[in-house]
C-alpha cells in the first residue's frame, strides 16, 4: 500500500500535513485558527462529514481524503457556489491523471459512468468580516468491499478505472493544485467563470430529473445549467426553477 508522504505532495502555497488517523480533516481545520493556507490529509477518517451533517468513515489507506483551508478575499455571500467550482477543478485534475470519464453530479459528487468516485464538502467561517473556506475532498482510490451496499448506490475507485492507477500522493497533489488555482479564480470572478465548464461536465445536463427538496417535497424538470448562486436550474412545465438545496433522486433522458 502506498503511504501518504508530506514530501511527495507538492502544492506551492500550502503547508501540507499528514495524520495517520483522525475524526474529520474538515473539523480539525475548522477548529484551527492558524492564518496561513493548509492542506490536511489523513490515512483514515473515523467521523468524516457529508452534506446535511451525514457522517462517513474512510477505511485506512483506501482513499485520497483531505481538506484545504484558505482565507477567501471575496464577499462571504458569494461562497454559496464554491463547491461547484471546486468540482470542476477536481474533475479537471482527475481527467489529466487519466480518468477521462469523470463527470459531476449536482451539487457535490464526482461520477464515472453513474458510479460515485468521490465527493466534496465546503464549510465556511466568517469572522471580523473575513471568510475562511475549508474544502473537503474524498476520492475513492481502492475498492472497499460492501461500500456500495452500505451507501445503497453504485461506487467506483481509481484502481478499477486506471491500470496502473496513480498513487494517492500524486492524486492529492494534482487535485489540490487545481483546486488552489480555482479558489484564486473564484475570488476574482465568482462562479460564472466556471459555469460553462460545469455544465459540460454535468452528468445529468439536459436530462429529466426528480429532485428531493430540503423540505421533503419533490420537483421534476429538465436540467438546464446552474444559477450564479450555484442553484440547479430546472425547466418545469410552467417555468424555470432554481433549486438551492436538494438531492437528485432520479435521472432519465428528456
Amino acid at each position: 500500500m502506498d503511504r501518504l508522504d508530506e514530501s511527495k505532495i507538492r502544492v506551492p502555497g500550502l503547508e501540507v500535513r499528514i495524520l495517520e488517523r483522525c475524526t474529520s480533516t474538515n473539523a480539525l481545520l475548522m477548529a484551527d485558527t492558524a492564518g496561513h493556507p493548509v492542506l490536511l490529509a489523513a490515512e483514515e477518517q473515523t467521523a468524516g462529514r457529508g452534506r446535511r451533517g451525514r457522517r462517513w468513515r474512510s477505511p485506512h489507506g483506501a482513499g485520497a481524503t483531505f481538506s484545504i483551508r484558505r482565507h477567501m478575499r471575496c464577499p462571504p455571500q458569494q461562497l454559496s457556489g464554491l463547491s461547484l467550482a471546486v468540482g470542476v477543478a477536481a474533475a479537471r485534475a482527475l481527467r489529466v491523471l487519466g480518468a477521462g470519464e469523470v463527470m459531476l453530479k449536482w451539487p457535490n459528487d464526482l461520477l464515472v459512468r453513474g458510479a460515485k468516485l468521490g465527493g466534496i464538502l465546503i464549510e465556511t467561517r466568517v469572522q471580523g468580516g473575513e471568510a475562511t473556506a475549508v474544502v473537503g475532498i474524498g476520492i475513492n482510490c481502492r475498492p472497499v468491499p460492501a461500500l456500495g451496499a452500505r451507501l445503497r448506490r453504485s461506487v467506483t475507485a481509481l484502481d478499477e478505472l486506471l491500470h496502473p492507477a496513480p498513487d494517492r500522493n500524486t492524486v492529492i497533489g494534482a487535485v489540490a493544485r487545481e483546486v488552489l488555482g480555482a479558489l484564486q479564480t473564484f475570488e476574482r470572478s465568482g462562479l460564472p467563470a466556471f459555469a460553462e465548464e460545469w455544465r459540460a461536465l454535468h452528468a445529468h445536463e439536459g436530462n429529466r430529473l426528480r429532485v428531493r427538496l430540503a423540505d421533503g417535497r419533490t420537483l421534476s424538470g429538465i436540467a438546464g445549467g446552474i444559477a450564479p448562486s450555484g442553484a440547479l436550474r430546472l425547466r418545469t412545465r410552467s417555468r424555470t426553477r432554481d433549486v438551492a438545496s436538494g438531492r437528485i433522486i432520479s435521472a432519465r433522458p428528456a
